[in-house]
């Protein structure tokens, strides 16, 4: 009998040893399984939060944007002033119009750009707005490339609306009206990646206004140089994909790289 029970308790201690490493494995994958649905869950939290706060920022800046419209107006006001001018400054000759046509198109779209750059940190900065955007649980790079595409928007959009107006008024022919408008559209958001840069750098400067035109300037003559150029295959009856090919590499590294640039600005100057 003595010997039943020794058995029987060995046979039941042998079960609870083999069956532990079963449960302790059943534990931790169960932990394991938790962690990471909490992890996902807060990956995806922090996309919905970065993807709000992004919208919100273009959101709040076009609204002051529409109050403010003045700002808002003066470049185009500039822009159609200058197209206007150049007729009467080089002769109403529909040949010399036509040669010099995309290149004054592209110079008063830069120069109307650079009107608008000032604001695109220049209030927040005032206000205090901007740190507060620095100390956001977001990355930095988001909520600067929605000022980026903020002053796009207000500075881009409407020259590229009156572009064939523009092309009518300096007689620029009507096969290369297409190719203009292409370039003003995978160009101009260079000028607002290259801005934002020259603009974080001197924002807490009281008149930056001529050092970031002096900054600017130079890093955006092989922009108008490839620009012009397709316009000028597409008159010669020349494939003008190298130039636009160039142009779209240019803005996509614009894009791309100027966030981090203009973060570092940010930190520099408002330390």
């Amino acid at each position: 009998m003595t010997d039943q029970l020794t058995q029987a308790q060995a046979e039941t201690q042998a079960q609870a040893e083999t069956q532990a490493p079963i449960a302790t494995g059943a534990t931790t994958a169960g932990t394991a399984a938790v962690t990471t649905a909490v992890t996902k869950t807060r990956q995806s939290q922090r996309v919905v939060s970065s993807r709000k706060v992004f919208q919100q920022i273009i959101r709040r800046d076009l609204r002051v944007a529409m109050r403010q419209r003045s700002d808002l107006l003066n470049p185009l006001i500039f822009l159609l002033i200058v197209i206007t001018l150049f007729p009467l400054g080089v002769g109403p000759g529909p040949d010399i119009l036509g040669r010099i046509a995309a290149g004054v198109i592209w110079v008063s779209a830069l120069l109307s750009a650079m009107l608008g750059l000032e604001r695109i940190f220049r209030d927040d900065f005032r206000d205090g707005a901007l740190e507060q955007m620095l100390l956001l649980p977001v990355a930095v790079e988001l909520s600067v490339l929605a000022k980026i595409v903020v002053h796009w928007l207000l500075t881009a959009v409407p020259v590229l609306l009156i572009t064939p107006l523009l092309a009518l008024l300096l007689n620029l022919p009507v096969q290369a009206w297409g190719v203009l408008w292409l370039t003003l559209l995978i160009g101009t958001p260079i000028l607002s990646a290259a801005g934002a840069i020259g603009v974080a750098l001197t924002v807490s400067l009281n008149k930056g206004g001529a050092l970031l035109s002096l900054l600017l300037l130079p890093l955006l003559v092989p922009l108008l140089i490839f620009a012009t150029a397709a316009v000028e295959a597409t008159l010669a009856g020349v494939s003008p994909a190298g130039p636009l090919a160039l142009i779209g590499a240019f803005s996509v590294l614009s894009v791309t790289l100027a966030p981090l640039a203009v973060k570092a600005g940010l930190r520099v100057s408002v330390n």
